[in-house]
């Protein structure tokens, strides 16, 4: 999964480079830069001494000393005042310098935090867009893993109008299995005692005669012992067409498209390459390539559900592609009725799906 939104402490991430929130004088302060100067230890700030500095939406290069990760890139963030002083093009800077120098670098994984989302004081829901915003557009067209690292939940907002319309749309389907589940606890099987949960008690009628007549003549029938006629070639019977078993081999030659042909023939029909579809579903190569050369490949809800976004299926086809993979979606799950929000929305953003996920504590699309 290119970019991947996690809940971590950002000094603990095993990654080639994590990003530093820094001061303009790269000599440490609060916050995530503290905390990263203190976990590299005083060599880090023996090297930043002699960067001279680095300016605001700008990023410079250190080793990573006693961190797991092998380098840290710092950039300075801007300091939040109203929105109206070029706070959002610096922000973005941020995130398009980093990520220009990890390239460069050759880097294969970094790790962000949420720059200026803490003391320097810019709007966490508008902060989280612009990191999701320019990473997404950056995986997109380089193979790199990125991870944006949250440490905790008031760190990680969603727009306001987001964050009630879904809220909304998973309380009224909630509801409505809810009620149905209480309707159906509430009322007992009508074979049921309700007071003491066995079965009533039924009094019997009273046989007539003609009804004891009867049953002996029914039990005369059964219990009547007969030697049975050897059949005759003549008249032995044939194989009833009609109910015949059916075939294995016939069935097996009739089977449905497997998930991986059904992907690949969707692919072709959308006019995608191969690497656009994988990127727009968040998903990496290499497991791209187990599912196209495994016919017979079964992948992870979530990342079916991811190749169905990446196509832009609606609500029906989404659902037949993902029973072709062995899953439905419902009203009993809180991803699912994510997921049919987006879907039925028309907003088929795969890195805002996966914000909105994040918030409400579900698998993120694209995970295997």
């Amino acid at each position: 999964m290119p970019l991947q939104i996690v809940r971590n402490d950002i000094t603990t991430m095993r990654v080639d480079a994590i990003v530093n929130a820094a001061k303009r004088s790269l000599l440490g302060g609060g916050g995530v830069d503290g905390a990263i100067h203190r976990a590299a230890g005083p060599e880090l700030l023996e090297e930043c001494r002699t960067l001279g500095g680095c300016e605001t939406g700008q990023a410079k290069l250190t080793k990573g000393y006693r961190l797991p990760a092998k380098y840290i890139i710092h950039t300075v963030g801007p300091v939040y005042q109203d929105g109206q002083r070029g706070e959002e093009g610096l922000l973005r800077s941020c995130y398009r310098n980093s990520l220009a120098l990890a390239a460069e670098e050759g880097f294969e994984s970094v790790a962000f935090p949420l720059i200026s989302a803490g003391i320097y004081g810019y709007p966490k829901d508008q902060a989280l867009q612009i990191a999701v915003g320019e990473i997404s557009w950056f995986v997109l067209n380089h193979d790199m893993l990125v991870y944006l690292v949250v440490y905790d939940r008031q760190s990680f907002q969603l727009s306001r109008h987001l964050l009630h319309d879904v809220t909304e749309f998973i309380e009224e389907r909630y509801v409505q299995e809810e009620d149905a589940s209480r309707r159906a606890q509430e009322e007992p099987p009508p074979c049921y005692s309700i007071r003491h949960g066995v079965f009533p008690e039924k009094k019997e009628p009273t046989p007539t005669q003609e009804d004891e007549d009867l049953y002996s003549s029914i039990l005369r029938i059964f219990t009547r012992r007969e030697e049975p006629a050897a059949p005759t070639p003549q008249t032995a019977p044939a194989p009833d067409s009609v109910g015949a078993a059916p075939d294995l081999d016939d069935m097996l030659k009739q089977m449905d498209e497997s998930f991986s042909q059904s992907l690949l023939r969707q692919i072709d029909a959308k006019g995608m390459t191969d690497a656009q579809c994988y990127k727009k579903a968040n998903v990496d190569r290499k497991l791209f390539s187990k599912i196209r050369s495994n016919p017979q490949y079964k992948p992870s809800k979530p990342t079916a559900v991811a190749f169905a976004v990446a196509l832009e299926l609606n609500w029906a086809e989404t659902n037949e592609f993902l029973r072709k993979a062995g899953y439905a979606l419902s009203h009993s799950s809180k991803f699912d009725i994510i997921i049919e929000y987006f879907i039925q929305s028309g907003n088929y953003n795969i890195f805002e799906i996966n914000e909105t996920l994040f918030a409400f504590d579900q698998t993120l699309l694209g995970s295997h």
